[in-house]
């Protein structure tokens, strides 16, 4: 199903009355329909005009512009085909709107001209994070939750399974999207996209080993390559990060420029994320990814620094301005601009692309703007929360 709806034999969806303005209170404000019976269930609504439709439709995109009133818009998706499809048409995705509708939206590219603002929850007990939108201008709030991660710790390694769910993290499950993996150090880090990029041919594979296939499996498709660096005389300053965006060219920063962007997730079911171990790995077989250097930085690729902060003589402490997103001082903060090319900064490399601070106990602001989606945004920031005695 297209849009990041997830298609069940049986599936909720709400009430036509509150699409058409006239929701009735009660116990039948949900319906439960046979997907087989849809359209025979629906044929009145799906055979009305599509000019009617249309304008019922971007009258309540307009007024409905946040959440928890947006899952009326969700709703008007799922009643038909028809409707799905005009959807599709009408609702813009957060590059234009700013703004999160479907799930797939945390897979597609932030606002160009302004940040996307959300923030992050920790719990430190079990080891979780949960992303979530902001609502209003305050820096805390209820929010709409966006994404959730669970810290695994391995011998080698630290992984962060990346769900759409806040109760279900798991790598077989139908709403794991992605990971973020580290070498034993901290040090290196690599963002996992359980899709393909934007264009790509998804390969089903009913083997566990990747190693003998031309095209990587499901479930296993580096988009992001995050290093930082190496503090070898202990000097005492914030963290250096270097961050290589594999999945976005270079040009997309500039105008005109355009980054990948997923319309839909091309797999409708759990059988699509299949309980087969994609990243586990042998002992005496190293991850090259997070070995050396980012060696596989390739070509063309953007490419995300941390904007050096100034040195503050009366609070004696390193500085950068937040604008008031940040209210706390931590060396988790950071701000990533575009790394000037050939040592030649321009304007488009003067601004912030993704910035995270602290507010609270374990909560932080995150926010983001073209070209990085939610989830890429969200892993980056993953990885600041992990531990790095080498470079503090």
């Amino acid at each position: 199903m297209k849009l990041g709806l997830k298609s069940r034999s049986q599936r909720v969806i709400q009430d036509c009355s509150i699409v058409m303005g006239s929701r009735k209170r009660g116990e039948n404000d949900y319906c439960c329909v046979d997907d087989e019976n849809l359209s025979e269930n629906y044929c009145s609504w799906s055979d009305l005009p599509p000019e009617l439709l249309r304008e019922v439709l971007i009258k309540i995109e307009e007024s409905e512009s946040k959440w928890p009133l947006r899952k009326h818009v969700v709703a008007f998706a799922g009643v038909c085909k028809s409707w799905r499809e005009l959807t599709m048409e009408v609702v813009r995705i957060p590059e234009f709107s700013g703004e999160f509708t479907f799930p797939i939206s945390v897979k597609q590219p932030g606002p160009r001209e302004s940040l996307l603002q959300c923030f992050i929850k920790r719990n430190p007990s079990t080891q979780t994070y949960y992303l979530n939108q902001s609502l209003t201008r305050a820096l805390r709030d209820n929010g709409k939750f966006l994404l959730a991660a669970r810290k695994c710790r391995r011998p080698t390694c630290t992984d962060y399974i990346i769900s759409l769910c806040a109760d279900d993290m798991s790598k077989g499950s139908g709403n794991y999207i992605g990971k973020l993996r580290s070498n034993f150090l901290g040090t290196k880090f690599v963002v996992y996209d359980a899709l393909p990029p934007a264009g790509a041919k998804m390969v089903k594979s009913n083997s566990t080993r990747t190693g003998g296939t031309a095209q990587v499996s499901a479930g296993n498709h580096p988009v992001a390559h995050i290093s930082y660096e190496l503090n070898a005389l202990g000097a005492r300053g914030p963290r250096r990060m270097q961050c290589v965006m594999d999945a976005i060219p270079a040009s997309a920063i500039k105008p005109g420029g355009v980054a990948p962007t997923q319309i839909n997730f091309p797999i409708s079911s759990a059988e699509s994320f299949p309980v087969i171990p994609f990243f586990r790995t042998k002992s005496s077989h190293s991850d090259k990814t997070l070995s050396g250097p980012l060696d596989c930085q390739r070509d063309g690729s953007l490419v995300l620094g941390n904007k050096a902060p100034a040195w503050h003589e009366h609070l004696q402490c390193w500085c950068l301005n937040f604008h008031g997103r940040v209210t706390l001082a931590s060396v988790k903060n950071f701000q990533l601009v575009v790394s000037p090319e050939n040592g030649q900064a321009g304007p488009e490399h003067e601004k912030v692309i993704l910035q995270f601070g602290k507010v609270g106990k374990d909560v932080y602001t995150m926010d983001y703007s073209y070209p990085l989606s939610a989830f890429q945004a969200f892993a980056i920031c993953l990885s600041s929360f992990d531990t790095k005695i080498a470079c503090e």
